[in-house]
């Protein structure tokens, strides 16, 4: 088996190394599968391992580049995929107990252009029961139990790309596929200490891809660094017939190179009105990143998000499209199967909500992305924390007199009332590219994260922006100790 130095390689120096033929696909995908089934159970990573599909796959990796065919940074090189992901052949279970059994005869679009360019597909990622859709308040929320974080196994990993944050973390696969529509990569990248791209509404497929929210749908890449995710989202964007929302070409493609950063230097807007309740050393954390690129010519200023209403209208998009999304579901009943309990009733109490409703949203919706647009105007990329908080328990603490209070403490970063304010929202509602990365950990020695957003279709902002910071630092070559 290899080392467990190679495995956690960046995409880029793995995949010179698979195209020089100093590393074998085959060797390397056995001793992904190897640390997979040794240490997934431990984390409740997977919920299928595709050992057979992936050793097909590697095999035929190796006898393209054995005969000079070589397909580009990820040929041979294996992931994981968020099992909200058709993958032809296997269960696709959402996560959820009502679809434990379910299964589709083809592949999701991003499926199939990994396929062609020749990765390789290691298994299907656990996470939050339909990624939250019809709301949840604990990572109990899953078909295969509470995902738990690499770094410390007392701790969630986030959700509801849970399982996907682990894989990477724990090195089980090289990169991974989330979905994301108000945080779910952003998140479990943060606490997991990797690096995760949200990229722009419409920019990647999601067709064979279970909806929660049309509008505000994204699938994204999860990895060791910010090239890698520019990589992946290279070969997984382009304009899909199959996915209403896909973007036409040639505004869905993304072209990345290896090219240095611009010279020009970056101007970055430093949020300083979000999270304002966090412990104080999220900000210290993120600020010292700031610094960091200020030292190697970023011009950094502050600046505010526009305010209102917009956390909660983000969350109504949310709620009123997932009980459309899930309507058979709500219609059978079988909501009471899911594990759950606001889950098992909040798709009928979303019914409520009127047509008027939606259209008082949306208007809410373009004054926002209008003010976001302006803001860009002055800056290329803005800049906050990655989350509101370092991991949290996975069993919350007592619940005393202040039994409320602590309670939405511990509930997922969606799910919680009474923190302003919150970028995920923000920018998801208006489609914007991110990319958390990690910059430092906690006082109880967990990962802490920045992100970058820019205007939308500016995805290379983002990446440029998080690549010139790990250029002159180290935090992301860090990984848990793991025996």
């Amino acid at each position: 088996m290899l080392s467990e130095d190679v495995l956690y390689l960046p995409i880029r120096e793995l995949g010179e190394h698979i195209r020089t033929r100093k590393i074998s696909p085959v060797e390397l995908t056995e001793s992904y599968l190897d640390r997979s089934k040794r240490l997934g159970p431990r984390f409740n990573a997977y919920v299928t391992i595709t050992e057979d599909l992936a050793l097909d796959q590697a095999r035929a990796a190796e006898k393209e580049i054995s005969g000079g065919h070589y397909r580009g940074p990820l040929h041979g090189v294996p992931y994981a995929a968020k099992d909200l992901l058709a993958v032809k052949g296997y269960e696709t279970t959402w996560g959820a107990k009502p679809y434990a059994d379910q299964s589709f005869d083809y592949n999701a679009t991003v499926i199939e252009r990994l396929n062609r360019a020749g990765a390789i597909l290691i298994g299907k990622a656990a996470m939050i029961e339909l990624a939250g859709g019809l709301g949840y308040e604990s990572a109990e929320a899953s078909l295969t139990g509470p995902c738990k974080n690499p770094w410390n196994t007392d701790y969630w990993t986030c959700g509801s790309s849970s399982g996907s944050g682990a894989i990477v973390s724990a090195g089980l696969a090289n990169f991974a596929l989330g979905s994301d529509t108000r945080g779910s990569i952003i998140c479990p990248s943060t606490l997991c200490g990797i690096s995760g791209m949200r990229p722009s509404f419409g920019r990647v497929s999601r067709h064979g891809v279970m909806a929660i929210a049309w509008s505000m749908d994204k699938i994204g890449p999860m990895a060791r660094t910010a090239d890698c995710c520019g990589l992946i989202l290279s070969v997984i964007a382009g304009h899909d017939e199959n996915d209403h929302d896909s973007l036409p070409s040639p505004l869905s493609d993304f072209h990345y190179s290896a090219a240095q950063v611009s010279p020009r230097p970056v101007r970055i807007g430093r949020l300083t009105n979000v999270f304002p309740n966090v412990d104080p050393e999220l900000h210290a954390a993120a600020d010292d990143a700031l610094r960091i690129l200020e030292q190697n010519g970023a011009k950094v200023s502050d600046v505010e998000l526009p305010e209102g209403p917009f956390e909660e209208a983000a969350e109504l998009v949310i709620l009123i499209e997932a009980a459309s999304a899930f309507s058979e579901l709500i219609d059978s009943g079988r909501c009471a199967q899911l594990a759950d309990p606001l889950g098992q009733i909040n798709g009928y109490a979303s019914r409520e909500f009127s047509a008027s409703d939606l259209l008082q949203i949306q208007r809410v919706r373009v004054y926002l992305q209008k003010k976001i647009d302006v803001l860009f105007d002055r800056f290329d990329v803005i800049a906050a924390p990655g989350e509101d908080t370092a991991a949290i328990p996975l069993k919350p603490p007592p619940e005393p007199a202040r039994q409320q209070q602590q309670r939405e403490e511990h509930l997922p970063p969606r799910n919680r009332r009474g923190n302003s304010m919150q970028p995920d929202a923000i920018s998801s509602l208006c489609g914007l590219p991110a990319v958390t990365v990690p910059c430092g950990f906690s006082k109880g020695r967990m990962p802490i994260g920045v992100q970058f957003m820019a205007r939308a279709l500016d995805d290379e902002r983002v990446i440029a922006a998080a690549r010139l910071f790990q250029q002159h630092t180290d935090w992301h070559t860090k990984h848990p100790s793991l025996s």
